[in-house]
């Protein structure tokens, strides 16, 4: 062996890389064949084939009593599946759910898990169980010869290899499985539709797909709702075998409370999880238009959930597109139809393949059924021809019984008749010696050899066999097939409303502490000043704009953040800490906060006396990092910005020496980002010399007055006031009055 060899106690060595190998390519196609991916023929996974095999065998069938479901666990896994007992429990349950099957296979007694929580079924000690009619689509054709059989784990006895289905009930009632890098998805379907489907084929092989999707119109869904995915990505994934498509719940408004009910869930969708993000949302303050959320389900009702809007005025429409879009009303799921073929290999396939293999797994079944019913019935008219032979000697035949001490071989050699025929003439009992018999012999081989004759020419006729085939599909669907649940109906993707649009329009002041903590207060009244700081923190900058609107911060590297106004803490608090939301340096430090319309213009300034103009849409960031947006130079700090209400106002700009400088705004440039022009004359020209600053700046509107502060004082200038500091912009001003030199900021005030 190559890599492999005996040592003189027998043992094999292998190298390590061959070994593992080979058991993880082992471990895979055990997970592939013999358990996660359903085969072709009969649709299920070898668990749930396991199950219904082994209540068949106890006579579980839908007219029987139930029995407990630990007995039928117990027989599953001591005969056939020899794993864990919850694992094999659980399978069953999964098949008796009426909202996880679309045709359930097990009826089932006592609590077995509800669509809010499908595993909250009771302990299989306490449930009972039965098979239901459909259950007869996969067994009435098993004792007829149909389908191969193999030993069980431990080969004490026989189980079969794959259910005679009558259907195709891999689409019916649809599988889901993850394997070893593979996985499958097959959506359920309706009943009727798929053998419509299947008789079509039939009728004329050469079908498309598109041609098939006028009988199957799309998933049939066991809890109803509606598809409404675009008829191309249906086609889609049905002719290629992979996809997805999404479903939505249906909803209807009482018209005397004006409430949204919800009456149909989508597929595997919990109602109380609904209910929870929508009450989520409603405690976030994001769902301003509802009132209330509830779950009124019940027997009668079992999906009952109830929205109450806010008021009459609320667009219910709007509302729950809003809804469909951030909650599971709406769902996409994933279609990958991959099935073990009839060839054990898998495979992913699209509509026309799987039921075209179906129906030769079908031709087959059907063919072996006649040729096992065929073999019968000539062994049976083989019998009555050896007892025709004896009713017709019958006082010869009686003699060699009542002479001979070994009549079986004395009657097949006086009448040439086969072994068979012997023992079946001896073990015949005196009473049906009578005349009457001879005609009834006559009579049923007349039957048999009329069945005969219409076996061997539907075997020998492959017209006749796919006749036959169709007639018992159309049978069956007209016995258990049942109306279409999921309406398809085309519709466009909702769009969730603008979370601008969810939160009330109200104004609100945006005040940043100098240790980086920011609140919103309700109004514009408020002096921020009077606030409440934490020990060592104090008042920084403070903006106001409307709740709709985003804060813009500016941090001491020049970098801008963006965050929804309505989602920073309330002022009744100290607030929170920016850093907890945005990621600036190391080191930075939060200067400014802006707040309005994109539009809006703002003035940006470093105390080195640089400075421009920019839009608020050009600061606007969704990343945490923030954007690039002042050039700030080594050693100058950014200054808090400052609103341009009036493209004609005027700039006043203040340095640490007490000069004030007051120049027309439109001397500012306009720009997204950069350093900006100087504003204020500040001497020297290393950028490294601080001992000259602009300390503050302001824009002074047409009819307002600049309010400077210094410590406790403060002082008024009016327009007249202003006009002995004008200036072009970047020269050094004028001296402000002793006692003032020292200015904290400005302030622009009505004058």
């Amino acid at each position: 062996m190559k890599n492999e060899e005996l040592n003189f106690e027998g043992v094999e060595k292998r190298a390590l890389a061959n070994f593992t190998e080979k058991a993880y390519l082992d471990y895979s196609m055990y997970v592939i064949l013999d358990r996660a991916l359903p085969a072709l023929g009969d649709g299920l996974k070898p668990v749930q084939r396991r199950i219904v095999y082994a209540m068949s065998e106890l006579s579980l069938s839908a007219a029987a009593k139930h029995k407990k479901s630990a007995r039928t666990v117990g027989d599953v896994i001591g005969k056939f599946h020899p794993h864990g007992d919850s694992a094999c429990y659980e399978a069953m349950v999964h098949m008796a759910q009426e909202f996880a099957y679309r045709y359930p296979i097990v009826d089932g007694q006592g609590n077995w898990g509800s669509a809010d929580d499908p595993k909250s079924f009771a302990a299989m000690r306490y449930t009972e169980s039965r098979l239901r009619r459909y259950a007869d689509l996969l067994l009435d054709e098993l004792a007829d010869g149909t389908v191969d059989w193999g030993p069980n784990f431990d080969g004490t006895m026989e189980e079969p290899l794959q259910l005679p289905a009558r259907l195709p009930n891999l689409l019916l009632n649809g599988a889901s499985g993850i394997a070893v890098g593979m996985a499958t998805d097959i959506p359920p379907h309706n009943l009727r539709e798929v053998a419509a489907a299947c008789v079509a084929l039939l009728d004329d092989p050469e079908l498309t797909t598109r041609a098939l999707l006028k009988h199957v119109k799309g998933p049939d869904l066991p809890t109803g709702a509606e598809i409404i995915s675009a008829r191309s990505e249906l086609a889609e994934f049905y002719d290629k075998g992979t996809g997805s498509f999404r479903a939505r719940a249906i909803w209807e408004q009482e018209k005397e409370s004006g409430h949204i009910v919800v009456t149909q869930l989508p597929f595997q969708v919990s109602g109380s999880r609904v209910r929870e993000q929508i009450a989520q949302q409603m405690t976030e303050k994001k769902l301003p238009m509802v009132e209330d959320v509830r779950d009124e389900s019940d027997h009668e009702n079992p999906t009952r959930l109830v929205i109450e809007p806010r008021s009459n005025r609320v667009d219910i429409e709007q509302l729950m597109a809003h809804l469909f879009a951030t909650t599971d009303l709406e769902r996409s799921y994933r279609v990958n139809i991959n099935v073990i073929a009839l060839d054990g290999r898998p495979r992913v396939m699209g509509l026309k393949e799987l039921l075209a293999e179906w129906l030769e797994f079908r031709r087959r079944t059907v063919r072996r059924r006649l040729q096992f019913r065929l073999e019968k019935v000539a062994r049976r008219l083989h019998i009555l021809d050896g007892m025709l032979i004896a009713y017709l000697n019958l006082d010869e035949v009686i003699r060699i019984i009542r002479r001979e001490e070994e009549p079986k071989p004395v009657l097949i050699k006086r009448f040439k008749l086969s072994d068979e025929q012997a023992e079946a003439i001896l073990d015949t009992r005196l009473r049906h010696l009578a005349r009457l018999e001879e005609m009834k012999i006559r009579d049923e081989q007349q039957q048999l050899g009329d069945e005969r004759a219409e076996l061997e020419a539907l075997l020998a006729s492959k017209a006749k066999l796919t006749k036959l085939i169709r007639n018992e599909i159309i049978a069956d669907a007209e016995e258990y097939g049942d109306e279409r649940r999921t309406r398809i109906v085309e519709r466009a993707a909702a769009q969730a409303i603008e979370e601008t649009e969810l939160v009330a329009n109200e104004p609100v002041t945006i005040v940043l502490s100098t240790g980086g903590f920011v609140r919103a207060a309700k109004g514009h009244e408020i002096d921020p000043f009077s606030l409440a700081y934490k020990t060592g923190d104090a008042f920084q900058a403070a903006a106001r704009g409307r709740s709709t609107q985003a804060a813009l911060f500016i941090d001491s590297t020049g970098r801008a953040y963006s965050q929804p106004a309505h989602s920073l803490p309330s002022a009744r608090g100290a607030g929170e800490p920016l850093s907890g939301r945005l990621d600036p340096p190391d080191g930075a430090r939060f200067a400014g906060v802006l707040i309005g319309e994109p539009t809006d213009l703002w003035l940006l300034a470093t105390d080195a006396g640089f400075g421009f103009t920019v839009r608020l849409s050009e600061l606007q960031s969704r990343n945490r990092a923030g954007k690039s947006v002042i050039n700030v130079g080594t050693g100058a700090l950014v200054l808090p910005p400052v609103p341009v209400p009036d493209a004609n106002g005027w700039v006043a700009a203040v340095n640490s020496e007490g000069r004030l400088l007051v120049f027309k705004v439109a001397d500012v440039p306009e720009l997204p980002r950069g350093k900006g022009n100087k504003l204020f004359g500040i001497p020297g020209k290393k950028t490294e010399d601080r001992s000259e600053l602009m300390s503050a700046v302001m824009v002074v509107a047409d009819g307002q007055a600049l309010r400077v502060h210094s410590g406790d004082r403060q002082m008024t200038l009016s327009a007249t006031d202003l006009k002995h500091y004008r200036g072009e912009r970047a020269q050094r001003g004028a001296v402000l009055p002793r006692g003032w030199r020292k200015v904290d900021r400005l302030e622009a005030v009505l004058a």
